[in-house]
């Protein structure tokens, strides 16, 4: 007995116009049609749009949607290769993660770099940091950065301005969006400590082990899925 996009989206919790989407989208197989012209599912669409949802939670959605497709386009192993890419960038977040928080300690505890009485300019900040000078002008419009200014308009970064660019440039490496770094430098300045930023760590650590662990599922679905729909592989 054929399947409905209704029961489909029941079991994965998700609209009947979601499974024709993700239909047209590649992310399930071809489905046939009744005598009525009706699209007829079966348990390998089921287990498809599992899948396909368990793949998003842990891989991200567009990932997910590649990684279908290349099943669907008989290139198992093209699907697999996504997936060791996704595993191999998180393994380089925990590392990038582990190097903040020693870098933290570092720049927390290391008396302030040594600025000339006028303080750094843009360029020159730039190259101690290893960055551009646009990034710096982009974290401060962000409201990172707070330089001061010479009397012809230039910025001017003094020693607290370098640490706290150096802070930003350690958490950017680290992958940390700008928004998310505005309240750690908020608090930061405001405690005159690293707190903030150890907990930021702390909260950045506990996302990626959810995220570790929403991988393994969705890699235990997608062996699953394999062995329905290319059980040589």
């Amino acid at each position: 007995m054929g399947l409905r996009p209704v029961d489909l989206a029941r079991a994965a919790g998700i609209s009947a116009q979601q499974v024709r989407n993700y239909l047209d989208a590649g992310v399930l197989p071809p489905a046939g049609r009744s005598p009525a012209g009706y699209r007829v599912f079966d348990e390998r669409h089921r287990q498809a749009v599992t899948t396909y949802r368990a793949l998003g939670r842990g891989y991200g959605w567009e990932a997910a949607k590649a990684i279908m497709r290349s099943v669907h386009a008989g290139a198992p192993d093209a699907a697999l290769g996504r997936v060791d890419e996704e595993h191999a960038a998180a393994h380089g977040q925990r590392l990038a993660l582990r190097a903040t928080a020693e870098a933290l300690e570092a720049v927390a505890g290391h008396p302030p770099d040594t600025v000339p009485r006028s303080g750094l300019r843009v360029g020159e900040l730039a190259a101690r940091l290893g960055v551009r000078p646009s990034a710096l002008r982009v974290w401060e419009a962000a409201g990172l950065l707070l330089p001061g200014r010479d009397r012809d308009g230039h910025r001017r970064f003094g020693p607290t301005d370098v640490r706290d660019a150096r802070l930003v440039a350690t958490l950017r490496q680290s992958r940390y969006p700008l928004p998310a770094i505005k309240p750690i430098m908020d608090e930061f300045r405001s405690s005159g400590g690293a707190d903030a930023l150890r907990a930021a760590i702390t909260a950045r650590e506990a996302e990626l082990g959810r995220r570790a662990r929403a991988m393994v599922e969705a890699a235990a679905a997608l062996h699953g899925y394999l062995a329905v729909v290319s059980p040589a592989s």
